[in-house]
């Protein structure tokens, strides 16, 4: 199964919410982030995509490294992604859809069920937002 290589954000608003973004002509929310232009490192790539996507200045310094998670690509049957993922607090105000995304959403624990949400999203990243929260949702489905 080929790889997709892609860096990757859990933005919070310091209020217990956290950033999904679904791109145009696509149905699942995932976190925001994207893939590597030549040379770059993982969080210089994700401090790339954040500006182009959401309009967010982040220093790449500023970026908690979380790690490298795998799981099935959310818009591309047959793949799997690999994904840096980082940790980034914001103002939820800061930010606005642009390039190729349609729609932003701040979500909560309680919206895990109610959304299409891509596997990165499920399996590994908002777990990592909220351990105990996604737990109790998980036991509901």
């Amino acid at each position: 199964m080929p790889d997709i290589h892609v860096s990757a954000a859990i933005i919070d608003d310091g209020h217990g919410r956290v950033l999904v973004v679904r791109k145009r002509g696509t149905t699942a929310f995932m976190q925001p982030g994207g893939k590597p232009e030549a040379g770059e490192s993982p969080a210089q790539t994700l401090a790339r995509e954040l500006d182009e996507e959401l309009g967010l200045r982040v220093d790449e310094h500023a970026l908690e490294p979380l790690g490298r998670y795998v799981s099935a690509a959310a818009n591309e049957p047959g793949h799997r992604v690999v994904a840096d993922a980082f940790a980034l607090t914001i103002d939820a105000d800061t930010v606005t859809v642009q390039a190729e995304l349609a729609e932003l959403r701040w979500i909560t624990p309680d919206q895990i069920g109610s959304l299409e949400l891509a596997p990165l999203s499920v399996e590994h990243l908002l777990p990592i937002a909220w351990p105990g929260a996604f737990a109790r949702a998980e036991s509901r489905l």
